[in-house]
């Protein structure tokens, strides 16, 4: 097991430095602003986003809300910098979002859609490369990943694989993935499927405790509990 954590802390300290990215904590350094105009997203006429516009600044929680196939998936992925709008524009602090780019990779963290994982490579062994690629110290990354388990409450399945999990318990996977990165901008889509009553109470605490320390939230979710909870504003998609 240690030897399998070594290698992936490795290459992924290799990764780092090739990429040029830096360390963090998780916490924001400096207020951000994601905004979009009029921006919307069709394919070969098939309309996927009907235009929309948005400003969400750090501290603040923003809601999507809309039925299955109104957009609200596509917009993550365009404030993510994973698809360009056919019309309008999105922009974090007036600069273009592009996934490809350094500075965005650096400052957005998205759960849309299932975050790459490996078959033959722990919770925790994810966390750790997760952590030595945002520049973390090796020796203590295990600590720092067991922690991050433990805030979601699965600690106790640090030592599994992937695949050996319920899918509630992969959902909270996935979110401890991008979670445990450091992110001014956090974009979660519908964060709280497959999760009991407790687990969306205990994810919707951790979300206030990034609103509160800085981070600036998408959301897209169905809970209306976790809505009233989470949004400073909540925008309708209605689709095309």
């Amino acid at each position: 097991m240690f030897g399998r954590r070594a290698q992936a802390s490795a290459a992924a300290t290799a990764t780092a430095t090739a990429n040029g990215t830096a360390a963090g904590d998780g916490t924001t350094a400096a207020p951000v602003t994601i905004k979009v105009s009029k921006a919307g997203k069709d394919i070969e006429g098939s309309v996927l986003l009907a235009p929309v516009s948005l400003t969400v600044r750090s501290g603040r929680c923003l809601v999507l809300r809309g039925a299955n196939g109104s957009g609200k998936t596509t917009l993550l992925k365009i404030l993510a910098g994973a698809l360009e709008p056919s019309t309008g524009t999105a922009t974090l602090d007036d600069g273009p979002l592009d996934e490809r780019d350094a500075a965005t990779r650096a400052r957005v963290a998205a759960l849309v859609g299932s975050p790459t994982a490996y078959r033959d490579l722990t919770l925790i062994d994810h966390l750790v490369l997760i952590d030595s690629t945002w520049g973390g110290a090796i020796d203590t990354a295990d600590e720092r990943a067991d922690e991050m388990l433990a805030t979601l409450e699965i600690d106790h399945l640090s030592e599994r694989f992937p695949h050996e999990l319920s899918s509630g318990q992969q959902q909270l996977f996935h979110l401890a993935m991008v979670l445990f990165r450091p992110s001014q901008v956090l974009l979660l889509d519908e964060p709280e499927q497959r999760l009991d009553t407790h687990k969306r109470e205990l994810l919707t605490q951790i979300l206030l405790a990034r609103k509160a320390s800085g981070t600036a939230l998408v959301v897209a979710c169905h809970d209306p509990v976790m809505t009233s909870a989470l949004a400073d504003k909540v925008l309708d998609i209605t689709g095309a």
